[in-house]
């Protein structure tokens, strides 16, 4: 507060969530939206907000050095990253799916997967899922995290991915249908494929210990969740994820 502006970090390459408007040059989506109520909240001015765009498996890191005060980056609350990070109640509910080429004969996650080459973002829950169950799905690129890496497989963000089916180097890709929602809609030779497999929670993350601020996170999602939410779901999201009545209810610590 003392510098006047929230540092947040969020993504530039997602459509419909963040992304640069190529008219303007200005982000926005989904999560910029949040995060402008947030720092509104916070701060008192929507515009008392500087944005740094992270890569995916960047969002803990950042935390952790400072360069972020907060993240608002399609990022699920989960287990593991509860004991790395603060989070804040949960502001939308997406599950993974699977996004293919709509020729292909992927069905789903399931067998159909089997001797494919699967794309995942580093650090996703989506990448988690398969070390879990890949179906015999080709999921790791040989020497993954290390220099030798191709980052073919398992790439820093997720947008890398629908780059990679595009250009037929994968068959198909596995992440939140929220974000893979906005990727069908930008090319109409892929689909979402069979339903989604699992529930993923999206929190606003703040350096694991800093609670005051999560809690002044969690007092502004209170109102936001009484109709600004509604207007960002049915400016950012209707179009491409219909059928949302609504966020998912606050479950506090």
């Amino acid at each position: 507060k003392e510098r006047g502006k929230l540092i947040v970090g969020v993504d530039q390459s997602s459509y419909r969530w963040g992304y640069r408007n190529p008219e303007k040059g200005v982000l926005e989506g989904f999560d910029i939206a949040l995060a402008r109520a947030v720092a509104k909240g916070v701060l008192g001015d929507e515009n008392a907000v500087i944005f740094r765009a992270i890569p995916t498996n960047q969002r803990i890191a950042a935390l952790d050095s400072g360069k972020v005060d907060l993240v608002v980056r399609t990022m699920t609350i989960n287990c593991k990253r509860i004991e790395q990070v603060a989070f804040s109640t949960a502001y939308f509910q997406a599950g993974q799916q699977v996004l293919a080429p709509k020729r292909s004969d992927i069905t789903g996650y399931d067998p159909s997967l089997r001797g494919k080459r699967v794309c995942t973002a580093e650090g996703s829950t989506a990448h988690e899922a398969l070390e879990e169950n890949s179906f015999g799905a080709v999921f790791e690129d040989e020497g993954d995290g290390t220099k030798d890496d191709k980052d073919l497989l398992t790439v820093p963000n997720q947008l890398d991915c629908l780059a990679r089916l595009q250009l037929g180097e994968v068959d198909a890709v596995v992440t939140d249908n929220a974000l893979a929602a906005g990727q069908a809609a930008q090319d109409p030779a892929v689909e979402l494929k069979g339903k989604p497999f699992t529930k993923e929670y999206y929190g606003v993350a703040a350096k694991l210990g800093n609670d005051d601020l999560v809690r002044r996170v969690n007092h502004v999602l209170v109102g936001y969740r009484q109709g600004p939410w509604q207007a960002a779901y049915r400016q950012w999201l209707e179009k491409d994820l219909p059928g949302i009545s609504g966020p998912p209810a606050p479950l506090y610590k």
